[in-house]
């Protein structure tokens, strides 16, 4: 069984999308997660948390988080960025995580989250020419994570890795085959040193068969190794 030192969604918590149903969502997710508390979660805001102001002011009253945020552990710094309302990553965005890995610059390993990868078009076009890619290659990032898709999908692009994280829970699309990438899971990530150790790990049966993979043994079409 795993034990991690915290854990940290990459958003959608509840189903969302009605003002009138939020709070009772929220409510039925936090009694879901009761057996979870002694872990500390760190959440990023999806699409289906946070679609309006009310769903925004209920989204930081239930997971006791803002929509951006950062934090540090040990050598490790994680920052948690909220495009919850646009494919693209938010001009806002852009400048507190420039301005925050900017106060950060000295922690060796970087992680930055969130839930629509607004990478995606120019990883899949290996184009480093974006914003978004321009800071995260200036300050060290090592690591751009994101779900929404719900597909693992892995992308290096000038050493940052870029991972489009499998189902934890939403619905399986397209082919719904494990070697294309969808499958349920939740991942691992042991850190030593400098170094990042993460495992992707699918659930066993009924709804899996308990596979074991890491980063580089999935591309932009699924699984290559």
């Amino acid at each position: 069984m795993d034990r991690p030192d915290f854990v940290i969604t990459v958003g959608d918590s509840i189903q969302g999308g009605d003002d009138l149903t939020m709070d009772r969502e929220w409510q039925q997710f936090s009694k879901l997660l009761e057996p979870y508390r002694h872990f500390r979660i760190f959440f990023t805001p999806g699409n289906h948390d946070i679609w309006s102001l009310a769903s925004s002011q209920a989204y930081e009253k239930y997971s006791k988080r803002p929509p951006h945020y950062s934090f540090d552990y040990k050598q490790a710094h994680f920052v948690v960025l909220d495009n919850s309302r646009s494919d693209q990553m938010p001009a806002e965005e852009l400048a507190y995580l420039k301005q925050d890995l900017e106060m950060h610059e000295q922690q060796p390993l970087k992680f930055v989250f969130s839930h629509r990868p607004s990478w995606i078009l120019q990883t899949v076009l290996s184009n480093p020419q974006f914003p978004l890619h321009q800071i995260a290659k200036q300050y060290g990032v090592h690591f751009m994570i994101a779900g929404h898709i719900h597909q693992m999908l892995s992308f290096d692009l000038e050493g940052i890795r870029y991972l489009s994280m499998a189902s934890s829970g939403g619905h399986l699309r397209a082919s719904k085959k494990y070697e294309d990438g969808w499958f349920f899971a939740h991942s691992l990530a042991t850190v030593k040193g400098n170094s990042v150790t993460l495992e992707i790990k699918e659930l066993g049966p009924p709804f899996g068969q308990g596979r074991i993979t890491g980063p580089g043994d999935w591309g932009p079409a699924g699984l290559t190794k």
